[in-house]
């Protein structure tokens, strides 16, 4: 099958479009024909060499850790999905190609009314955002401020915070990008020298939680905005977090929550806007789109 794989790390370049052996599912497991899979800042260290290490990286590597296609087979044991059942779902590795295979308490089956795009750039932010604010205790009432509000990650969080009854949402972002922010129900501060007093004069009555993406910079000026630090998380800043007493991020992917959020798209409390979709020959060059920063939504690739 065709895949975009690694057979050394580096830049964007590395990342080539190749044959590799199709996966086959085995016992609890479906595998998946690929209509489009996300693409991630995880999956950029990939790239670069980087991975926890209850992963191993043997060439060749295939990225990508969320997906949407049709079922193409079942293995044994599998109850609940069917070969043409349009899914989305999460991995480690392997999204980044024609088949990818998943255990099946990883998928969740497709709504009609969600494009390809968007099911395939789904899962992984979408996550991300519900561990975080779950973890912070977002709920009714709460002002919340999320940094790099404008991206992927961004996006998601800022509607779950709305969605899950937070009254006041501040995001962080370019100037470019406020419009988009406030109609996606956040209030929108730039960036940069002077940003605590900015957040401070939109609340007045203080930030409950917030939620660094931005990094080391952003996740400072949030414990100087937070009572709590319980109630402040980062997704990126881990040494910063452990130097200023921020707890870290457990884990926590899982389907039943790829399902609330799959509920909430479909009550039409959250929507992703598509940056951009490129086909699967051109991943090195949506590896170099996301690395440049303040993107507006998500990226994805399209596999035909």
């Amino acid at each position: 099958m065709k895949a975009a794989a690694l057979f050394s790390f580096g830049g964007p370049e590395v990342l080539t479009l190749a044959d590799v052996p199709e996966p086959q599912a085995g016992p609890g497991q479906v595998r998946v024909r690929v209509r489009a899979a996300g693409v991630q800042h995880f999956d950029t260290g990939i790239r670069q060499g980087w991975a926890p290490p209850s992963i191993d990286l043997s060439f060749p590597v295939v990225p990508g850790n969320e997906f949407a296609g049709v079922v193409d087979r079942v293995g044994e044991g599998v109850t609940g999905f069917a070969e043409g059942d349009e899914v989305l779902g999460y991995t480690t590795l392997g999204s980044y190609a024609e088949y990818v295979v998943a255990p099946a308490d990883q998928i969740a089956h497709k709504p009609a009314s969600m494009p390809w795009d968007v099911a395939g750039g789904f899962s992984a932010n979408g996550q991300g955002a519900h561990l975080c604010l779950g973890e912070m205790k977002v709920g009714p009432g709460d002002t919340v401020l999320i940094h790099a509000a404008a991206g992927a990650l961004g996006t998601f969080s800022v509607q779950l915070a709305r969605a899950w009854g937070a009254t006041t949402v501040i995001g962080t972002a370019s100037e470019a990008n406020h419009d988009y922010l406030r109609s996606i129900g956040a209030v929108p501060v730039a960036y940069g020298e002077g940003l605590v007093e900015r957040v401070r004069a939109v609340a007045p009555n203080g930030v409950d939680a917030a939620m660094d993406n931005a990094g080391p910079d952003a996740l400072r000026a949030s414990v100087e905005l937070v009572k709590d630090k319980n109630r402040i998380r980062t997704m990126i800043s881990d040494e910063a977090a452990e130097e200023l007493g921020v707890p870290a991020l457990g884990p926590g992917r899982s389907v039943e929550r790829l399902l609330e959020l799959i509920r909430l798209y479909e009550q039409g409390s959250i929507r992703i806007h598509i940056r951009n979709a490129h086909p699967l020959a051109r991943a090195a060059e949506a590896h170099r789109e996301l690395e440049t920063g303040h993107g507006r939504g998500k990226l994805v690739l399209t596999v035909d």
